[in-house]
């Protein structure tokens, strides 16, 4: 979900295993040249959720490991979660929705908040929940931990 830290800790992540790195929103941006605001702006949310989709598919496609980012609602789409679930471990980082909206802030770059970004990730959080709680293999409580923390954490889980 938006705010929990998915391009912080992964980028630990990756380079802490030796891995690359894929942010699905930056992949988007550098691909295309416009921002996530201008994209849905301009084509709208269904444009951008296919380009999504596309980053998606091309970050997973390698022979070389990788840890990606996905961006929130990547989820929404069944062919997404699909992509996900053959493509390795699923992590969740999970946290409650006082927490991701206190990170969030203002979030002028993310289209899908609005004026009022707690209550708009109240309205997204309870059809994305169920999803994420599905896909994920490893869930990690985010709340209280720093980055760093979460990324033991994770490789904890994994046994790396």
């Amino acid at each position: 979900m938006m705010g929990a830290g998915k391009t912080t800790v992964g980028q630990l992540l990756a380079d802490e295993l030796g891995w690359r790195y894929v942010d699905s929103d930056r992949e988007v941006v550098a691909t295309t040249g416009r921002t996530v605001r201008e994209i849905f702006e301009t084509d709208g949310e269904a444009a951008f959720r296919a380009m999504e989709t596309a980053v998606l598919e091309h970050a997973v496609a390698g022979d070389e490991p990788a840890v990606v980012g996905v961006a929130g609602g990547a989820v929404l789409d069944a062919a997404n979660r699909e992509t996900l679930r053959r493509s390795g471990t699923v992590v969740w980082l999970k946290a409650p929705l006082a927490a991701l909206a206190a990170r969030i802030g203002g979030a002028d770059h993310r289209p899908l908040l609005g004026d009022d970004p707690a209550a708009a990730l109240a309205r997204l959080y309870p059809d994305r929940e169920p999803l994420y709680e599905g896909l994920a293999d490893v869930i990690v409580d985010v709340a209280t931990r720093t980055p760093g923390e979460v990324v033991a954490e994770i490789r904890k889980q994994l046994g790396r």
